[in-house]
This record gives C-alpha cells, sequence and structure tokens, in this order.
C-alpha cells in the first residue's frame, strides 16, 4: 500500500520505537492514550510481561489509566520470570502463543491499532525470528495500524519494511548509578 493510499483510510502503518533509551513501550502508550481519545480501538498484546514477580501481582498504572476507555484492551504473555539466560521450553512457548494471539487480534475487526510490546525483545533473546516479524508485518490487514516495541539491536530488514522506525537512545539513566526502577516512573 502506498503512502498515499493510507492517508485515506487514516490507519494502516507499522511503527517501531526501539533502542537502549527509556521509553519504548511508554511511547506506545501514549500513541494508545491519544488514539483511544480519538475513537479508536487499541489492543495491546504484551510479550514477556507475565510470570516475572515483579509483574505477576500488578497492573502497571499506564494500564490502569488507559483501562478507564472502553476502547482499550490488553493481554499479558510470559512464563517462568525473567528470561536471564537460555529461555526455558515454556517461555518458548508462551512468546508464540503471544505471536498467534497478535496475528489473530490483527485479523479482528473489533481492534483498529495492535500494540505488540516487548516482541522485538523477543528476537533479541531468541525467542522469535527476524523473519517471523516480517511475515507478521507483510501479512497485517490493510488499514490496521502495528506497533512494535523493544530491542535494543536495530533489526533493518524489519525497519524497512515499517513506516515508521524511533531509535529511544540514552544519553544518562539513573540506573546506571544504581538507582532502582520507580514505581510510577519507570514502572
Amino acid at each position: 500500500m502506498k503512502i498515499t493510499d493510507l492517508k485515506k483510510h487514516g490507519l494502516g502503518f507499522t511503527q517501531i520505537f526501539w533502542g537502549n533509551g527509556k521509553g519504548k513501550s511508554t511511547s506506545s502508550f501514549g500513541t494508545a492514550l491519544r488514539a483511544c481519545g480519538n475513537g479508536y480501538r487499541v489492543h495491546m498484546v504484551q510479550f514477556m510481561k507475565n510470570g516475572a514477580d515483579s509483574l505477576e501481582e500488578q497492573i502497571p498504572g499506564e494500564i490502569k489509566a488507559l483501562e478507564e476507555f472502553d476502547n482499550f484492551s490488553y493481554k499479558r504473555f510470559g512464563t517462568d520470570g525473567w528470561i536471564i539466560k537460555k529461555p526455558t521450553e515454556n517461555q518458548i512457548k508462551a512468546t508464540q502463543d503471544a505471536l498467534t494471539y497478535v496475528k489473530q487480534s490483527l485479523q479482528n475487526p473489533n481492534y483498529d491499532i495492535i500494540i505488540a510490546d516487548e516482541i522485538l525483545y523477543a528476537i533479541q533473546l531468541g525467542l522469535l525470528s527476524e523473519d517471523e516479524i516480517i511475515s507478521l508485518i507483510e501479512n497485517k490487514p490493510e488499514g490496521k495500524e502495528l506497533i512494535l516495541t523493544g530491542s535494543h539491536v536495530p533489526y533493518p530488514r524489519i525497519f524497512e519494511k515499517a513506516e515508521l522506525v524511533t531509535e529511544i537512545k540514552k544519553i544518562k539513566h539513573p540506573y546506571d548509578s544504581g538507582f532502582i526502577a520507580r514505581k510510577g516512573i519507570e514502572y
């Protein structure tokens, strides 16, 4: 689809937020907030965000805020805690389940915008392949917006398929000085 055709529809781009800085998921949440406020139906699929002790018992503040909108929904995938070295079989299965769910969500007429949060980290961690993400983008229905987040590693083949690619670059972060993540600010 050409960009001129997309202007008629309003939606249909693939957006990517990646890099080593804070704000990749936050950028997608900001887009979701703007889209919900304008009547679009947004569905977020979070990869590797369930199953880690620090996340299992809580719903992040940004999701709590967006849940106030009737046109926002989400589903979280993950298991067996954070992936530190080699992923477990359960983590691999949960990631494949999340990818299948994203594909199904793209076909769902009740969603205008699908956010695949942390999906690019799944490539970086060896849970998904670049080809799987390229296929996801190439098979996205016209008029559906797809937002991909995550990864400190660039994926030029994937970036080539997107209409918007934003690198979130860290210049300085309190974590480097020993500060832990703060509730309501970093999570």
